[in-house]
């Protein structure tokens, strides 16, 4: 597969005056690209009937392995946070890809369980996400997705501290 023609943030807005910094510009680069990368997987898992934000919490189950999670440790390792948990994972147990049940030790911890059905629709997805995430990369080299990584982390450690 070819990898299309490189686009600058400026062509691809329009921009006509010049961005006020390089700040400002790789900004806009990282919403632009997170915008246009997480459309392909909104189309993708919308033909199974499933949102990011489900699909990311299917997959933290999933690492949780029978232990299962509370519903805070879930907020804590959601890619995008959100503000209302308890209703996400409502409508996933609605859906029988989640089951949920009180401690015995304290009624008042509730852990969540990814069940078979969750687990079916992930092994499902693997295939065609894969494929998406590769022809989304196409192109770049394993060098340079490597130096993204390293540059992202920095990215998003500085982000913390401001």
């Amino acid at each position: 597969m070819k990898a299309n023609k490189s686009v600058s943030v400026a062509e691809t807005l329009q921009q006509k005056q010049p961005f006020r910094s390089v700040a400002q510009e790789v900004y806009l680069s990282l919403l632009l690209s997170t915008s246009q990368l997480s459309y392909g997987m909104e189309v993708l898992l919308k033909k199974h009937g499933i949102t990011q934000v489900q699909y990311n919490v299917l997959r933290i189950l999933r690492g949780a392995g029978d232990s299962g999670l509370g519903r805070n440790e879930i907020r804590g390792r959601l890619v995008n946070t959100m503000p209302d948990v308890t209703r996400l994972l409502d409508r996933m147990e609605r859906a029988g890809w989640i089951s949920r049940a009180k401690s015995g030790e304290d009624k008042r911890q509730v852990s969540t369980f990814i069940t078979a059905a969750g687990t079916k629709l992930l092994r499902n997805l693997e295939g065609p996400v894969a494929a998406l995430h590769e022809m989304q990369i196409v192109g770049v080299t394993a060098a340079d997705l490597k130096i993204l990584l390293k540059v992202l982390a920095e990215l998003r450690s500085n982000a913390l501290k401001g």
